[in-house]
């Protein structure tokens, strides 16, 4: 007797095709390989982008991960790969010029990366009012371009995200009352979010397993 397949949901599919391309990409561009490093300088430019608006990066963004079980309608199809698209370009404007330390960590979300831009116990409202931004927006494309300033922040002080978990989000932010969900989820980490006396130092590539 056959054992039927359960399907993973799309948001997973999206999730895991962004952390196995990330994940590659981040171990070999700390490896210094020459394929990571010019895929990502490649990548860089469509860094606030929608995929439509960089076809040049055809084939770098992992995108055939998302097909490997079949079955997604058009409209899923879209979706997923605007948000792989956008999690991949932004890994790689966030990963510039860091080759000490890598950018994608398992289980930061972006509230909480955001969080760790301001002082502890204060709050930076310029900063406040571009994230508060991101959840705000109403298009892919406001999202894209809200995001990639977020992520040049994060990149200015070296903070990582997991960028996995973004890029399930930004599937689920597509999806009908999705970002309101979303953003609840960026609310709690922002606030959830505390500072250690260790510190919160930069991953490194055993970070993105």
């Amino acid at each position: 007797m056959t054992t039927p397949t359960i399907r993973r949901s799309v948001a997973k599919q999206v999730s895991e095709a962004a952390g196995a391309r990330v994940g590659a990409l981040q171990r070999g561009y700390l490896k210094d390989e020459s394929w990571a490093v010019a895929a990502l300088a490649q990548l860089r430019g469509g860094a606030g982008k929608l995929p439509e608006e960089a076809h040049d990066l055809v084939g770098l963004t992992g995108a055939e991960g998302l097909y490997d079980e079949g079955g997604l309608s058009e409209t899923e199809e879209i979706r997923a790969e605007a948000a792989l698209f956008l999690a991949v370009t932004l890994y790689a404007l966030h990963q510039q010029s860091r080759s000490e330390q890598g950018m994608h960590r398992r289980g930061v979300e972006l509230g909480a990366a955001v969080r760790r831009l301001m002082p502890p116990g204060d709050l930076d409202v310029p900063i406040l009012e571009r994230f508060k931004s991101v959840g705000a927006a109403e298009t892919r494309a406001a999202l894209a371009e809200r995001l990639r300033q977020i992520v040049s922040l994060l990149r200015r002080e070296s903070i990582p995200l997991d960028y996995a978990l973004l890029a399930e989000q930004l599937y689920l932010a597509q999806t009908p009352e999705g970002m309101r969900q979303v953003r609840a989820r960026w609310g709690r980490s922002f606030h959830a979010y505390r500072s250690t006396d260790s510190g919160d130092a930069g991953s490194t590539d055993k970070d993105s397993r």
